[in-house]
């Protein structure tokens, strides 16, 4: 599995002109699944999103997690992520998941992210032609593999 994990002041996802979801100051992450993925990359990486220490604290300091400030989480899947582009101009996906193995995995990802930043997080629809929209708070983003610990 592989993340981009972006800190946000909002983020929201719409489809056909209607938002589906929105969240407040927190984290705004992509998530590709990969085709060997399994629930252990899903721990890894929910383990690793909750406690990522990437907001500031009383001193400005990249110091505390998204559960140390209350934030919240928006989850979009996104295959693309996946994409190889070693061979000429057109990315290839043939490392993504088949959306039978991935649609369980985004879904187990989704619920044990919820229950580990213990409230609820916003979803993007599987495979919709989504809008995507965020104010990136620093910047800050973050690449996370699971493949690569």
């Amino acid at each position: 599995m592989r993340i981009v994990i972006q800190r946000v002041k909002r983020a929201s996802v719409s489809i056909e002109g209607r938002v589906e979801s929105a969240i407040e100051k927190g984290m705004m992450l992509l998530l590709g699944v990969g085709y060997d993925d399994t629930d252990a990359d899903i721990d890894w990486l929910v383990k690793k999103t909750v406690n990522l220490r990437i907001f500031d604290d009383s001193e400005g300091v990249m110091n505390l997690s998204v559960k140390d400030v209350a934030g919240s989480i928006l989850v979009v899947s996104q295959f693309t992520l996946m994409a190889s582009c070693k061979k000429g101009n057109r990315p290839s996906y043939i490392h993504a998941a088949s959306p039978d193995v991935s649609v369980p995995l985004y879904e187990r990802f989704c619920k044990r992210l919820s229950e580990a930043l213990e409230k609820p997080v916003a979803t993007g629809v599987f495979g919709a032609d989504m809008q995507v929209e965020l104010v990136n708070d620093g910047p800050v983003t973050i690449v996370i593999d699971s493949k690569d610990k």
